[in-house]
């Protein structure tokens, strides 16, 4: 990619419940870009980011591995616009947008993608589990609106479990989206790409049999899910699932890479989860398994998403 090496600022750490996480996806990214010929200078912002604005005329790009609040968001992205210093993936605006799944979903009906039916509740408006209920159904998802990795996620099966739900959900924020459960398979698909971006291949993930669903445990501990890729499914599903990446990506005002949560019932109905701005980066993550089946192997995805993040400037 270049010449000369360039200094890459590393973020990871921060301030989230999801700290721990990036702190170990940075470790393998750190070594995979010294590998490539880069010079890589940490930074954690929980405490650095008075020393990243020392540094900032010393830096070629960044590359951000936060998730969740004040990384994921576009807090961090903001300060790196402040600093003139380009950085991989969405910028402020679509960070923002699809942090929040509220305004996500709206945008994805905009689109005219398909998603479950929600309310989304908060302190002053006192929920009543039998109105939410009667409306939505049971069971029922609850989430917080603003937080990643399934942190606070319950499924409640009665109304007591909604309320309780809810509950620990607010917990995480002050606002909570109460959302249709969808039974069926758990895919995901990648989107690589600024202008004119590309989707990755599916990847269907089974949660192991002491899980109900893809939650932070399933996510993190090893053997915990089944993650196959190329996902099992006919080439119609594999083209509708991309197209719906790719419009998610499109719609949220996203550059640089993706990845979008799904859900495929029994007729092969598709429903749009979330769609993360940076996803996981271990190799083994699900992102960077989607670039190796597309012919990428990690230290050339993340040199491809440098130059992306470069290319946007």
């Amino acid at each position: 990619m270049q010449e000369q090496k360039l200094r890459i600022a590393l973020l990871a750490g921060g301030t989230s419940g999801e700290r721990e996480v990036s702190l170990k996806g940075a470790a393998g990214v750190e070594k995979a870009l010294l590998a490539r010929n880069f010079e890589v200078l940490r930074f954690d912002p929980a405490t650095d980011l008075g020393r990243l604005y020392e540094e900032k005329d010393n830096i070629d790009c960044a590359f951000i591995l936060l998730h969740g609040k004040n990384g994921e968001d576009g807090t961090v992205q903001g300060y790196l616009e402040l600093l003139n210093i380009p950085y991989q993936g969405a910028g402020v605006l679509g960070s923002a947008i699809a942090m929040d799944k509220d305004l996500a979903k709206d945008l994805y009906l905009k689109e005219g993608l398909p998603v479950a039916r929600w309310k989304v509740v908060t302190p002053r408006k006192v929920p009543n589990g039998r109105e939410l209920v009667a409306n939505l159904g049971l069971p029922l998802v609850v989430k917080p609106v603003r937080e990643g990795s399934s942190l606070g996620l319950t499924i409640a099966r009665t109304e007591n479990e909604l309320i309780a739900g809810i509950e620990t959900a607010l917990t995480h924020g002050r606002s909570v989206m109460v959302e249709q459960y969808i039974e069926g398979r758990e895919l995901t698909v990648g989107v690589l790409g600024n202008d004119d971006p590309e989707g990755l291949p599916l990847i269907e993930i089974v949660p192991g049999k002491d899980f109900e669903f893809f939650d932070y445990n399933a996510k993190y501990v090893p053997g915990a899910s089944e993650e196959i890729c190329p996902a099992p499914v006919s080439a119609e599903i594999s083209r509708k699932a991309q197209d719906y990446a790719i419009r998610a990506h499109k719609v949220l005002r996203l550059k640089g890479y993706s990845r979008t949560d799904m859900l495929m019932d029994s007729e092969e109905n598709l429903y749009l989860l979330e769609t993360n701005t940076i996803p996981g980066m271990t190799e083994t993550s699900l992102f960077p398994q989607a670039a190796a089946a597309h012919g990428l192997d990690f230290p050339a995805l993340l040199e491809k998403l440098i130059e992306l993040g470069m290319e946007k400037k």
